[in-house]
């Protein structure tokens, strides 16, 4: 059976693409496997560590702008050696799942002592940058690795627990982003909204498992013995009210350069976007993760973005454009 990468390369090439598959099939398989582990396309996770930069104002200064590009490049690293590792510790249960199984670890195509020793060297060189950027960097990237040790050892299977794991992981990201810049306007609230909307699309993610994978379920993760569709339902309809209540508590008192209560412009795209996943989830069934679901929904994507737009403008937008409200 050809592996997923493989499939995708057979694919019509374009005139833009076609060096890129060229040079890709050139890459030895073990490696190919490996940059696959390392999941790229999830580092968008890791975008949360500019959430500070945007919302304190101070995306136009190039020294912090630097400092949070490499807590992000570093936090892209650990990320990626702590994906290597989960596939390692769930390799035999990832053989049963649907999709999971044409991973490069559990299909064969990463061999397990270079999958090991990128497990071991990753953390290590990570770690060893993080300190001659910041210490306090270094501190959180730790406090996550921990986080995800404890996590792919025993959280995972602790209902409740695992998925409370995921969300903090990212108010850890949102922390690396603080660590590094000198923080003035950054509201606390955000912390709050942050750990609401991961907690939101963590549950999200569980209740599809559980459809997908049905009779398999336990199987793949034992925590699926504990859980079921209503309760997975309840917790994400709590989830869902604290993070657009959250969210409109923050828009009072954000500090933009547009004064007063503007920042509650961008509620409605929060609200589309919430609504817009649920959408999803519940009428169309889908069942990939949050982060393959924002680029595969274009009204989600675009709304995202707008989202983004709008709250740039509110709080870099010239103060004197005030005076014609």
């Amino acid at each position: 059976m050809q592996l997923k990468d493989e499939i995708r390369l057979e694919k019509p090439a374009t005139l833009t693409t076609a060096p890129i598959r060229a040079a890709w099939r050139l890459l030895p398989a073990w490696l190919r496997g490996l940059i696959r582990t390392m999941r790229p396309s999830q580092w968008t996770k890791n975008l949360f560590v500019f959430i500070p930069i945007l919302f304190d104002r101070q995306l136009g200064q190039f020294d912090a702008l630097m400092r949070v590009s490499a807590a992000f490049a570093l936090y892209c690293l650990m990320s990626s050696a702590v994906y290597v590792l989960n596939d390692i510790v769930d390799i035999e249960r990832d053989r049963l799942h649907p999709k999971k199984r044409h991973r490069p670890i559990p299909s064969g195509q990463l061999p397990m002592p270079i999958a090991l020793f990128a497990a071991i060297s990753l953390p290590i060189f990570t770690l060893v940058v993080a300190f001659l950027v910041s210490v306090p960097l270094a501190l959180v990237l730790i406090a996550y690795y921990a986080k995800d040790l404890a996590y792919s050892f025993y959280l995972k299977n602790v209902v409740i627990l695992d998925v409370v794991t995921v969300a903090s992981g990212f108010i850890m990201r949102v922390v690396a982003g603080v660590v590094v810049i000198n923080v003035t306007n950054f509201s606390p609230w955000l912390y709050v909204v942050v750990g609401a909307l991961a907690l939101f699309l963590a549950i999200g993610k569980r209740r599809q498992e559980l459809l997908m994978l049905a009779g398999a379920a336990q199987e793949v993760r034992t925590t699926y013995k504990d859980y079921n569709l209503q309760l997975l339902d309840d917790m994400l309809r709590m989830v869902t009210n604290a993070t657009l209540i959250s969210y409109t508590l923050y828009t009072f008192e954000a500090r933009t350069n547009l004064t007063g209560s503007l920042m509650l412009l961008s509620v409605p795209f929060a609200l589309y976007g919430m609504f817009r996943y649920l959408y999803l989830i519940h009428v169309k069934g889908e069942g990939s993760a949050p982060d393959e679901l924002l680029f595969k929904d274009k009204p989600l994507l675009i709304t995202t973005i707008l989202f983004l737009l709008v709250v740039s403008a509110l709080i870099y937008l010239p103060p004197w454009l005030d005076r014609i409200r």
